[in-house]
């Protein structure tokens, strides 16, 4: 199985800083962003990555992350998006990479508590369709949201006014090779752009859909009140910060965890 990163878009919600450096590399406590979704590729099984990537920092990538020994990676590649076109164009990108095999793809700015490699075994035992991981939030109209009936996902709705469930898709999906050629058959959203819910919906609409609701908090970084969600929920899990983080932080994370 082979891992995407996307890791491209403007981060129009992070103005001014985006700027001058691409979001995928902005600090989440002491790492750039785009190590924490490499990391839950790696704990899930995956030493073969590629980062879709974009604008004018993308050298930076190649910079800060090199051949991703590091991380232990058998293979770190990289390819370039032009412009914007929604998650499932940036995908597109990956299909020579994926080579026919089996993807896990994670969003640059989504954070995990804890490890998704049972969920990954789970998709390879199946051995066909797709995976996605859900997460009970309180804001659910920010994010593709299920609606379920009877244990099964009827559809996705992508950011809906009224959320029909208080669940949110997170940014971690697993695909077998047909994601290509459904990705081909997609129209433009009304955004402009070729969305992943049409891309998981087509999934459900063939009946080839899993899911699992993920245990330990999870947050996506790509907005200013996100961003600082995901710092504080990070260092807190580093042993010796009750001195360091601000009483107020803590009992914010702490507020935050009880809600996840």
């Amino acid at each position: 199985m082979k891992g995407i990163v996307l890791a491209g878009g403007l981060g129009t919600r992070l103005y001014p800083i985006t700027k001058i450096t691409n979001k995928h590399l902005m600090p989440v406590y002491n790492k750039p962003m785009v190590f924490y979704p490499i990391r839950t590729l790696v704990d899930a099984g995956v030493e073969d990555i590629l980062i879709v990537t974009g604008g004018n920092n993308a050298g930076d990538f190649l910079r800060i992350l090199r051949n991703g020994e590091e991380f232990g990676l058998k293979r770190l590649a990289y390819r370039y998006q032009e412009g914007e076109g929604g998650i499932a164009a940036a995908l597109s990108l990956a299909e020579d990479f994926a080579g026919g095999d089996n993807i896990c793809v994670i969003l640059g700015d989504n954070i995990y508590e804890k490890s998704l490699s049972a969920s990954t075994s789970e998709f390879l035992r199946i051995g066909k369709g797709a995976r996605i991981h859900l997460k009970q939030v309180e804001n659910a109209q920010r994010f593709g949201v299920p609606v379920i009936k009877d244990g099964s996902i009827l559809q996705i709705e992508e950011k809906p006014k009224a959320p029909r469930s208080s669940f949110a898709v997170t940014g971690f999906y697993i695909y077998d090779p047909s994601v290509f050629q459904i990705i081909k058959t997609l129209k433009p959203s009304g955004r402009g752009e070729l969305e992943i819910t049409d891309v998981n919906n087509a999934y459900i609409a063939q009946g080839l859909m899993t899911w699992e609701v993920i245990d330990g908090w999870w947050s996506d970084a790509g907005t200013f009140d996100s961003l600082l969600r995901a710092n504080i929920l990070v260092a807190s899990q580093h042993a010796g910060n009750e001195e360091e983080l601000p009483q107020e932080a803590i009992r914010t994370s702490a507020s935050i965890l009880r809600r996840q």
